[in-house]
């Protein structure tokens, strides 16, 4: 087998290595799932295509996919129903595809997420109806497509830290997410972060990072 694991990231950074699934074939993710599955460990596969689960649910039952975002993993995880740290803020339920690889990424990481969804700019009413269950968040992370204007409004209403998920939705000159990524990188609202397009999973690792740094 190829997979050469990094045995100690967890001790590095805090989170296990997780796998790639889009550019890999079948055999070469089940190689991985069976290197994690003899080590008793977890593991967690992003932009995992339908036909790929197909034949690793046949090797691993119990497995979990969520076909929408693509995430995958060995094990399924219980999510607590504690205090939330994040709220996954997103535009419109098109978006739900980044919204749940981040919500299910936190998930694999023992973090629980609040998803607000369908708040964008064209009814912007319902983001201003939430904005004070908002405040009690830690981090924000806030997709968007088309313009990408959603994160530019939150990070000028609200003082937490806002991770900017452009998403691929919308058409003609959206450019599948590449005009939401530069709005969204041009924007006038101090700090926002901004990660590449459909990234739900960096953005997840990064408010993860925050608040391991926070709890130090």
């Amino acid at each position: 087998m190829s997979f050469n694991y990094d045995k100690s990231r967890e001790n590095r950074l805090g989170f296990p290595e997780i796998i790639y699934g889009k550019a890999k074939t079948a055999d070469e993710l089940l190689d991985i799932l069976s290197f994690f599955e003899n080590q008793n460990k977890n593991a967690l596969i992003t932009k995992l295509q339908p036909e790929k689960y197909q034949i690793l649910k046949t090797h691993f039952a119990g497995s979990f996919y969520d076909r929408r975002s693509g995430i995958f993993m060995l094990r399924p995880v219980k999510i607590h129903q504690s205090d939330y740290s994040v709220a996954l803020i997103s535009a419109g339920t098109s978006d739900m595809h980044v919204v749940n690889e981040a919500y299910y990424t936190l998930a694999f990481l023992n973090l629980q997420a609040e998803k607000i969804t369908d708040v964008g700019v064209a009814g912007i009413h319902r983001l201003m109806d939430k904005i004070e269950y908002i405040k009690q968040f830690k981090i924000l992370i806030v997709m968007a497509g088309f313009e990408g204007l959603l994160p530019s409004v939150v990070g000028g209403l609200l003082p937490q830290p806002v991770i900017a998920v452009p998403t691929s939705v919308g058409y003609g000159v959206a450019e599948s997410g590449k005009t939401a990524l530069n709005s969204m990188l041009a924007s006038c609202a101090n700090g926002i972060t901004v990660t590449n397009i459909d990234n739900g999973y960096g953005a997840a690792i990064a408010a993860f990072r925050i608040l391991n740094l926070l709890k130090k």
